[in-house]
């Protein structure tokens, strides 16, 4: 009787443009998701519900929906994943375009939340069952896809940790690592195809609508196989603080071989777009953050390529940005630590990343009074520049004043607002490292700084001096820097001179 019902449904459905509408607003979720997971599984009623689901969820809206929608559809992925995980058969691969068409979805993070919260956790093992069947095996290039796409959610809804560890169902055998190594090197497949042939349309493949359009659909594609990497790369870095962790060596240097192979890749896609003299695209800006990702774990990594590129990296902008300021942001943990060497100065010197950092800081500044997020890259563009600064001399730095006349009124922007030590003592010891190069005559010449600009200066050096005495011996390096610096510039500097200090 219910298969017969089913049936009827979906013929209503299909029969006119307005069919699955109605069934949506006669409340169709409400009466099927129960029901799924009592159907017996390969069934033709399951089969049926499955098509007409995917009817409903190519209509449903995020505005439409309200919790109670979420909680039904939640239900629905749970039983259907049990469907994606058992089946050997042709409606595998429709449960698998169902999972992938409502986490692909507008409304697919509002139903993260649900899914956490499901009683029952096997819909996670057979989710990740299902996967590794899809990705181990001879089938289309497409269904790969769809099976990286329902991974690349679980890690956005499980957390990362659940690329890894045993399967607890029955009649399951499951390596804890092939998940993870599965995801990884179908990921580096589908990369470096997509840069291959994005490449290809770019630059060599006659200029028409049907090419326009595909670039556009393989730029659609290119993050998500990108925020894969990047949860990966997120998951090893932290491997020692993780439950269930990599315990085998050949497993992990696997995953690091895999990683520097597809890193390289996006690299290379790069270069051609340098080359090309192409500096502006979300593509171009989703390489730099990928990279950047794992350049923040290895530095070193691909060392050659990262060179003769990082100029460019610095040079790239969203089609949505008019300034590189992002991708500086995303490069900004490996260039705080190469600059902890002053080959690592040299080559951001030569690159005019110097002057990219100090602009991306100003930025960041500007922004740090509406968000608090922006703190840490804040710090870690102060850690940069004053790496630079303190390594000036061996560098041979070309400062130029009036970049950093901006960034001495930021500095005392972002100090003036704040009442945290480590703010007020960091913004002054990058100001009196600058001071070291300049006098306070140069600086008012400089068409964006004025008196009032030079008061608030004083106004910064004179309260990281008052803690001369105090225990602060978490800033104590930072007090060092300006104390020194202090009478070697004092006298260029009448205003601040005239500015008593406590001690």
């Amino acid at each position: 009787m219910l298969e017969d019902c089913y049936e009827l449904l979906y013929l209503v459905s299909t029969a006119s443009e307005d069919g699955v509408m109605t069934l949506i607003n006669s409340g169709g979720l409400r009466v099927i998701a129960p029901q799924m997971s009592d159907l017996p599984d390969g069934s033709h009623a399951m089969e049926v519900a499955i098509k007409i689901l995917q009817l409903l969820v190519s209509k449903l809206s995020g505005e439409s929906m309200n919790i109670e929608c979420f909680l039904e559809l939640s239900l629905v992925v749970a039983a259907v994943a049990r469907q994606f995980a058992v089946l050997h058969n042709a409606l595998k691969f429709e449960a698998l375009h169902l999972l992938s068409a409502v986490f692909s979805s507008e409304y697919s993070a509002l139903l993260h939340e649900p899914l956490r919260s499901m009683p029952d956790n096997n819909w996670a093992d057979y989710m990740r069952t299902g996967i590794v069947a899809i990705l181990q095996n001879r089938v289309a290039p497409s269904e790969k896809f769809h099976a990286l796409i329902l991974a690349e959610n679980m890690m956005s809804i499980l957390g990362e940790k659940w690329l890894i560890g045993g399967v607890k169902l029955p009649n399951v055998d499951l390596p804890a690592d092939r998940c993870l190594l599965l995801v990884l090197e179908s990921s580096h497949v589908e990369i470096s195809v997509l840069l291959n042939d994005l490449a290809y349309k770019k630059y060599e493949a006659p200029k028409n609508n049907s090419t326009a359009e595909d670039i556009l659909l393989k730029q659609r594609y290119l993050p998500i196989m990108f925020s894969l990497v990047e949860k990966i790369i997120k998951y090893i870095s932290s491997a020692g603080e993780n439950e269930g962790t990599l315990t085998d060596e050949a497993v992990f240097q696997k995953v690091i071989k895999i990683l520097n192979e597809t890193v390289g890749a996006v690299l290379e896609y790069l270069r051609d777009a340098k080359e090309h003299g192409i500096k502006k695209g979300n593509d171009l800006l989703a390489s730099v953050r990928v990279i950047g990702s794992y350049l923040a774990e290895t530095p070193v990594a691909c060392k050659e390529q990262v060179q003769d590129v990082l100029d460019y990296m610095l040079s790239v902008e969203g089609e949505d940005e008019s300034s590189p300021f992002l991708s500086t942001c995303f490069l900004l943990p490996m260039l705080c630590q190469i600059t902890m060497k002053a080959e690592g100065c040299k080559l951001l010197a030569y690159s005019r990343g110097d002057i990219a950092v100090v602009e991306c800081l100003i930025k960041l500044i500007e922004r740090s009074a509406e968000s608090v997020d922006e703190d840490g890259s804040v710090f870690l563009a102060c850690d940069t520049i004053m790496n630079i600064l303190l390594k000036r001399e061996q560098i041979s730095l070309m400062s130029e004043i009036y970049t950093f006349s901006s960034l001495l009124k930021a500095l005392a922007y972002w100090a003036d607002r704040s009442n945290d030590h480590s703010v007020v003592m960091t913004a002054a010891s990058i100001c009196s490292l600058i001071f070291d190069f300049t006098s306070e005559d140069a600086l008012l010449k400089q068409p964006n700084f004025n008196s009032s600009s030079m008061d608030s200066l004083a106004r910064l050096i004179t309260r990281s001096l008052s803690s001369c005495g105090q225990d602060m011996s978490d800033t104590a390096d930072l007090l060092e820097i300006i104390t020194a610096g202090y009478s070697r510039w004092i006298d260029r500097f009448p205003t601040i001179m005239k500015h008593p200090f406590e001690q």
